[in-house]
């Protein structure tokens, strides 16, 4: 569904460039439930509306479905947005209209793009579980609920692809279960691909794979070691027990490797090996040995 290779994003003005992408390879099959991770700078949002066509790479390739994003036209760029993609924004103001309904919110994407479908918005806000609020307007509405209404929204247009940044960012535990829910059996029900992006670990549990990106790469992909494991805050006493398992009771964890064979080893790795720049690296014939250079052992030994 999505083929990214040696993206690059770069942002010029007169007097500063900055590389917000650098080379990133990333893979997505068709109707897969994903998260991407990373700290702030890392380049996660970037390539989220990258692929959203709310902004342009700058090199590499970068392919949803059969739309290349690097070669659309402007035309062809504002009906991949209309048909293809479905995007879900934190911040509840940029996706509602606030003197609207919920459903003449949902109806407005449908209004754009030619065509109005209200028993299938209706359908849409009653999936969400807002079947009995389809008609309050957005100030009657909780933050989940706009929320939710959100995520109709972005269904509007029947998209093959769901992009959501930090969809649970501003709402509570209780309801970021509910919203992640929805997410899952939306995945299941009517097989669309979503990608999230995110930084909270909690939410890793609910997808089958994990991507992290650092430094406008990939480095780090967890890959769910049992495709059906679903955990549910129901099964803990207390609600809170599953949140707190790391990502690593779940998933298996692997070092991304790019096309010429680099890959990032995590920090932390490298800081217990003490290695800064230089590494010593041996094959015994099963496995590659990364250590620190032999001088530097030396030098440890002898203090």
């Amino acid at each position: 569904m999505i083929h990214c290779d040696g993206l690059v994003k770069i942002y010029k003005t007169d007097d500063l460039e900055v590389v917000a992408l650098q080379g990133l390879n990333i893979h997505v099959e068709p109707q897969e439930m994903m998260a991407i991770i990373g700290n702030s700078g890392s380049g996660k949002s970037t390539l989220l509306n990258i692929l959203g066509g709310l902004d342009r790479p700058s090199a590499g390739q970068v392919k949803v479905g059969e739309w290349d994003l690097l070669k659309m036209t402007d035309d062809q760029l504002v009906e991949y947005k209309r048909r293809t993609v479905g995007f879900i924004w934190q911040n509840n103001a940029r996706n509602l209209l606030p003197y609207l309904t919920a459903l003449e919110n949902v109806e407005m994407p449908m209004m754009l793009g030619g065509k109005v479908d209200r028993p299938y918005a209706k359908q849409l806000l009653d999936w969400v579980g807002l079947a009995d609020r389809m008609h309050n307007k957005l100030f009657q509405l909780s933050g989940g609920e706009q929320q939710r209404v959100a995520i109709a929204i972005s269904l509007a247009n029947r998209p093959s692809l769901l992009l959501a940044d930090e969809p649970t960012g501003s709402v509570d535990s209780q309801t970021s279960d509910r919203i992640m829910d929805i997410f899952r059996r939306l995945n299941r029900e009517i097989g669309i691909t979503i990608v999230i992006v995110t930084h909270d670990l909690s939410l890793a549990s609910k997808v089958d794979r994990v991507v992290a990106i650092r430094d406008g790469m990939t480095s780090t992909e967890f890959i769910k070691r049992n495709p059906n494991l679903i955990l549910d805050a129901s099964d803990s006493s207390d609600g809170s027990t599953d949140r707190r398992r790391s990502i690593q009771e779940v998933h298996e964890e692997y070092v991304v490797l790019d096309r010429v064979g680099r890959l990032q080893i995590p920090k932390a790795y490298l800081q217990a090996l003490q290695i800064s720049d230089k590494a010593s690296m041996e094959f015994d014939g099963e496995k590659i040995m990364i250590k620190a250079p032999k001088s530097l052992e030396v030098l440890n030994d002898e203090q």
